[in-house]
């Protein structure tokens, strides 16, 4: 049975240059994205550039029952899964009270409840084979409360505990899970949030989603607890666990106001 790596949010931005990294290493790809026209010329190409086996499957990750179904179709057609990528995200910017509640719900659906589950669903085959590896990614956010921002931060947050209890507890049984911590990298992500993209562009903390894709590959085959591409990025990691907690928040608002304004 031959092995595949399952990326989620795999039509653009991070999810497309993890595919392509992938695939330039020999890996079949089963793509997972809401956008059948991107899906299908990636597939197409990376297929064609690198002679591997490239599947796409559509699912709203913010929908339960469409997940039920996606997890029904892998289980159906009996492909085995060494690497499960969960990258898929969505991002809210502005005053929390401000959000329209649907657009909430959809980025905890997306960025907590969908990742969980397709590691609870694949993980447990991974385990039952005695094999497999999960890349979960979070975010520098996760390291500190994230004002203007304030679900997404602890939606990473999330993400970054989860996986680091997870690794404990599925080492045992051949099981590696990584997290991938990533600061601002070029994607359409920060336009979908509704953050400022403009000043964003000028940040030197921002990395292209290839070089960030290059970065995560190697520290997986090395089997790497946590990704942080960037020295800059480790440092603001580092900082955020050193400093009091009353001054990251301060800090950590006054930083992130300006890119959620116009």
């Amino acid at each position: 049975m031959p092995s595949y790596a399952l990326i989620t949010g795999a039509s653009s931005g991070l999810g497309l240059a993890m595919a392509e990294a992938l695939a330039r290493r020999g890996r079949n790809l089963i793509l997972v994205a809401r956008r059948r026209d991107a899906l299908e010329s990636i597939a197409c190409e990376l297929a064609q550039r690198f002679g591997v086996d490239v599947l796409f499957r559509l699912c709203d990750l913010s929908e339960p029952l469409r997940i039920s179904g996606l997890l029904h179709e892998l289980e159906q057609g009996q492909w085995r899964i060494d690497l499960l990528v969960n990258n898929a995200g969505l991002g809210c910017a502005g005053a929390f009270l401000e959000q329209d509640w649907g657009r909430e719900q959809e980025q905890l659906e997306v960025n907590v409840l969908a990742l969980t589950r397709l590691c609870h669903a694949i993980g447990q085959h991974m385990a039952e084979r005695g094999g497999g590896q999960i890349l979960n990614v979070a975010s520098v956010a996760a390291f500190q409360p994230g004002p203007w921002m304030s679900s997404y931060y602890a939606s990473k947050a999330y993400v970054l505990h989860f996986s680091e209890g997870l690794r404990e507890e599925l080492r045992q049984r051949g099981v590696r899970v990584c997290v991938l911590c990533p600061g601002p990298t070029r994607s359409a992500f920060f336009r979908a949030a509704g953050m400022n993209v403009s000043r964003l562009e000028s940040s030197k903390l921002m990395m292209s989603a290839e070089e960030v894709a290059l970065i995560t590959v190697r520290a997986l085959e090395k089997n790497r607890a946590i990704i942080i591409p960037g020295w800059r990025n480790r440092l603001l990691a580092l900082s955020s666990r050193l400093a009091p907690r009353w001054l990251v928040r301060k800090l950590s608002g006054r930083l992130t106001r300006p890119f959620t304004q116009g």
